[in-house]
């Protein structure tokens, strides 16, 4: 029997135009090259979302206008490395608060617990691997309010439709009064953007390709690395950066584990992620068409990146 994984590379690759899902960067490899992007000096998202939380926990925490102890609820925590700031400020202000981060990867869930009971021993953290929506269940039915966070862009590797529906399902999940910190990546200088996602250090490259890797390792199959490129796109407009795995030949590729022979032309494209980037009309517009109240924008210095905090 097929598992998930394998169901939808065999749906993307047999695609007339072929796809892979981003959700499947990543695995443990994958999560490890993504903090190698992270610290690259041109992907200014982190180091933009990092001042927001270091420079306005106060105004963040005073903006849920919680009155009771509360959960920190964080959706694909990866090492936690953001919303650390906020988190000491919580704890440094005797804050009651429990924070459960939720992540696929548990070798980043592990790493995030081993450094936070290092860095702030009195943090109440439960950490959970797995998926977003059955953790969210439990959470409803409890009677803490809570703060969701969904960090670091992540919203922009949903199309417009992709993306009011996992909103929307956010909302169903939430009780009434409860808030979500969203991190949106804000229309810039297409060169910064472009910059940011076509580097020169590869890494990006690297991090498509270990996809590839990956179909390899857990089905069976026989990409040959060195016969694909990388190659992504901005598009200042609609705000779309889209990424693609180019083939270098015509060549074939058996995946054992589904049985499948793909066959690839030259120059043939596998797009394998959409990055967004929205006006803060947009993101006024997406907090009330997914029944949410916008409460706050918090903004970095350069404008580049918004956590926008939104109300149930």
């Amino acid at each position: 029997m097929m598992n998930n994984f394998a169901k939808d590379v065999l749906k993307g690759l047999t695609s007339d135009k072929k796809y892979l899902s981003s959700k499947y960067f990543y695995d443990d490899n994958g999560s490890r090259i993504f903090q190698e992007i992270m610290k690259m000096p041109e992907y200014y998202l982190t180091d933009a979302e990092f001042e927001i939380l270091s420079l306005q926990s106060k105004q963040i925490f005073e903006s849920l206008k919680f009155t009771t102890p509360f959960n920190i609820i964080e959706l694909g925590a990866g090492d936690g490395f953001k919303t650390f700031k906020l988190l000491q400020y919580l704890v440094t202000n005797n804050i009651e608060f429990n924070y459960i981060p939720i992540d696929i990867s548990e070798e980043a869930i592990t790493i995030l617990e081993q450094r936070l009971k290092e860095k702030l021993p009195s943090i109440k953290i439960e950490p959970k691997v797995g998926d977003y929506f059955e953790i969210l269940k439990e959470n409803k039915e409890s009677n803490v309010p809570s703060l969701l966070l969904f960090l670091g862009g992540n919203i922009g590797n949903y199309t417009k439709e992709k993306a009011q529906e996992l909103l929307s399902l956010f909302n169903t999940s939430m009780k009434s009064g409860d808030k979500l910190l969203i991190g949106f990546d804000i229309k810039k200088n297409p060169i910064t953007i472009h910059n940011a996602y076509y580097d020169k250090h590869g890494i990006t490259k690297r991090f498509n390709l270990n996809l590839l890797l990956r179909i390899n390792r857990e089905l069976g199959a026989d990409f040959k690395i060195d016969d694909y490129d990388f190659y992504c796109h901005y598009d200042p407009i609609s705000g779309d950066v889209k990424s693609y795995i180019v083939s270098l030949r015509k060549q074939s590729v058996h995946i054992k584990a589904i049985n499948k022979l793909i066959e690839f032309d030259y120059n043939e494209l596998i797009w394998t992620e959409l990055s967004k980037k929205y006006s803060l009309d947009e993101i006024s517009n997406l907090a009330v068409g997914t029944s949410f109240k916008l409460v706050s924008n918090f903004l970095d210095c350069k404008h580049l990146f918004t956590d926008s905090l939104w109300k149930k």
